[in-house]
């Protein structure tokens, strides 16, 4: 049975944070084609990792949270992966796990041990940073995850959902940006179900 690593690292709980909501999508529709797979989560937000330090940097594989991190990510057939933008970029408790996880010589190195798992990145903002917007040239999430899960990870298939304009609702000055923040919302989902269907059929036996 296939293995999906599922970390959210939204500072928001369930119902009011879209990537909580958009994963959850995910691993509901993964979940109807394996319910007998495992889920490995992890709630960095609920749940923080520590942030790197020399010591630890330095022990490597022999720090036990960087091993068991090292671990997860090695038994996961699929990666889903919230990285709301705060800031212009990913937070910083998702920062901490890929500090975590990248353990020299077993993550990253010569033979990345990951290496050619699929990752999908559910990268939720407040306003739109598409070509030809205001913002345009603004995001640092997806370019540099697309980076460093290639450069450092030979993780080359990532995919990314990106609900857009979730501060629409909220603020009386974007009230005419309603209608995209919908359709950006219903997008998202749709895209969701799509791709969970699409890996989880990679790991369906057919018949003989």
């Amino acid at each position: 049975m296939p293995t999906l690593l599922h970390l959210d690292s939204s500072i928001w709980p369930s119902g009011t944070s879209m990537s909580r909501d958009v994963m959850a999508t995910f691993r509901g529709e993964w979940e109807a084609r394996h319910p007998h797979g495992t889920v490995i989560y992890r709630d960095l937000a609920g749940e923080p990792l520590p942030h790197l330090t020399g010591d630890v940097f330095t022990a490597g594989n022999e720090d036990p949270l960087r091993a068991t991190l090292a671990s997860e990510l090695e038994q996961a057939d699929v990666v889903l992966i919230a990285a709301p933008m705060y800031n212009l970029t990913v937070p910083s408790t998702l920062k901490a796990w890929i500090d975590q996880v990248m353990v020299q010589g077993r993550i990253i190195g010569e033979q990345p041990s990951a290496a050619g798992t699929p990752v999908v990145v559910v990268s939720s903002r407040g306003s739109s940073y598409r070509p030809g917007t205001p913002r345009d040239g603004w995001d640092f999430v997806v370019p540099y995850l697309t980076t460093l899960f290639a450069g450092y990870f030979g993780i080359t298939e990532v995919e990314f959902i990106v609900p857009e304009l979730t501060s629409a609702p909220k603020r009386a000055s974007r009230s005419e940006h309603i209608r995209l923040y919908e359709a950006s919302r219903r997008q998202a989902h749709e895209d969701a179900v799509t791709k969970a269907k699409e890996l989880a059929s990679r790991f369906t036996k057919r018949p003989g």
